[in-house]
């Protein structure tokens, strides 16, 4: 009973202020969702310009489309990754709940979940934009080259930095987490210890 009574005690005002500042961060999630809109306009006039010169362009040049295409899709999924990740975990529920169309991964998203997924789009938009380079490397030297190779080293590095990162990330997440996942399986069935 007192817990009950405790818990839907309303909070003191200044407590309620700092929870509250919460929602200072919709205008952001909002600010994501026309970036996304944004960025579908940007695919559309993409995909048109491959439809209308696919019969004129080079095969390394739609290559380098379809690579660009690809990279739109991908940072579109880590905006929806962070509005809906971002929002669910930093200002409120959505309360998704048997909803057909849940992400498998919000039943378990956390700061943690989050970081780590975010991490791992990050560094598949890194390979995205490096094979372009890689692809494009056949002009060094070239007057038309937009590449040089100081800039295709630099490219590898820090792709090559976010890979570190992430299992970085991933590592120090598994030791902070430690063997919690264990101990709450066999709290919640004591009989898979036995198994």
């Amino acid at each position: 009973m007192t817990q009950t009574s405790t818990s839907l005690r309303p909070l003191r005002p200044i407590p309620q202020l700092i929870f509250g500042s919460r929602w200072l961060q919709l205008p952001l999630y909002l600010g994501l969702i026309v970036a996304q809109g944004v960025y579908v306009v940007l695919f559309l006039k993409e995909l048109w310009h491959l439809i209308s010169h696919a019969a004129t362009v080079s095969e390394q040049q739609i290559m380098l489309i379809v690579l660009g295409l690809i990279d739109v899709v991908m940072i579109s999924n880590l905006l929806v990754m962070v509005i809906v990740g971002g929002y669910e975990t930093f200002v409120s529920r959505l309360r998704l709940q048997g909803h057909p169309d849940q992400p498998e991964w919000l039943d378990h998203v956390n700061a943690s979940v989050l970081k780590i997924k975010l991490a791992m789009a990050i560094i598949g938009i890194s390979s995205i934009h490096l094979l372009r380079t890689f692809i494009e490397a056949g002009n060094l030297g070239k007057p038309t080259s937009t590449y040089t190779e100081a800039g295709i080293m630099w490219q590898t590095i820090i792709h090559v930095t976010f890979i570190l990162s992430a299992v970085g990330i991933a590592y120090v997440d598994r030791l902070s987490g430690g063997n919690t996942g264990v101990s709450h399986k066999a709290q919640a069935h004591p009989a898979a210890l036995h198994d």
